[in-house]
């Protein structure tokens, strides 16, 4: 049987991760007995769109940045997953594939279950399926109001929306504001909002001149918080960027 190789002081790391949460000691350290663990240089993927869906994981460690392309063969930009979140895991599902691809932002560790192992677990500790049926409805969730801002809303909002969500998962006080602690280029903030690389780098040298954010090689620092929640609630003045 394939052990994670975790070693007992991380067990008190690993007990707050969500899909662990409510799980006594014996339980967890059953869990974590049936897992592997598996290490992914920086920019390999764990898995591509289409794949079947074969393991369910946590990420130890890093950062993974999850895609999806569409049927006109464009990127989109999901979301970065960070240190103690699950992905993958419709893998617990049963015969499915994944609907996105996983890559190594960084250097990363994981620990996964294949579907049958987890499964089993599931059936052995109720905990664990309602912790991952929550997890996976904030998915849903996620994905559900993505899509409405993507329809209704104007793309100044949706990247405003964009960065607080980074903001809010990988935010770090430093001096001058939060900086976003993750390598993200223009591309990727325009994925995220279903827009251009030329209108979200328009728009955010246009919150740069007004003192919203400042660059730095390749990651944002938010100077002014509220600001992007006044643009995201569309509170602010002034109309905005009205171009798609």
């Amino acid at each position: 049987m394939p052990t994670a190789g975790i070693p007992p002081h991380d067990l008190s790391i690993i007990q707050g991760i969500p899909l662990f949460s409510g799980l006594s000691l014996p339980e967890l350290e059953e869990i974590v007995h049936r897992a592997r663990t598996r290490r992914f240089p920086k920019g390999e993927f764990l898995f591509h769109q289409g794949d079947p869906a074969r393991f369910l994981y946590i990420l130890l460690r890093g950062r993974v940045r999850l895609t999806q392309t569409t049927p006109e063969g464009q990127e989109v930009l999901l979301r970065f997953v960070r240190d103690g979140e699950m992905f993958g895991g419709i893998a617990a599902l049963g015969d499915a594939t994944y609907p996105v691809s996983a890559q190594a932002v960084e250097e990363c560790t994981a620990l996964c279950w294949d579907g049958e192992t987890m499964s089993r677990l599931m059936e052995s500790f109720p905990r664990l399926a309602v912790n991952a049926l929550h997890l996976l409805a904030d998915r849903v969730q996620e994905l559900q109001d993505r899509l409405r801002e993507m329809a209704t809303e104007r793309v100044e909002q949706r990247i405003a929306r964009a960065l607080l969500r980074l903001l809010r998962q990988s935010g770090r006080k430093v001096e001058g504001g939060v900086l976003i602690d993750l390598p993200l280029s223009r591309q990727d903030l325009a994925e995220m909002a279903g827009t251009t690389i030329y209108t979200a780098s328009r728009i955010l040298a246009r919150w740069e001149q007004r003192g919203l954010i400042e660059s730095r090689r390749a990651r944002i620092l938010i100077r002014f918080p509220h600001g992007l929640v006044a643009i995201a609630e569309d509170l602010s003045s002034g109309g905005g960027e009205r171009l798609r």
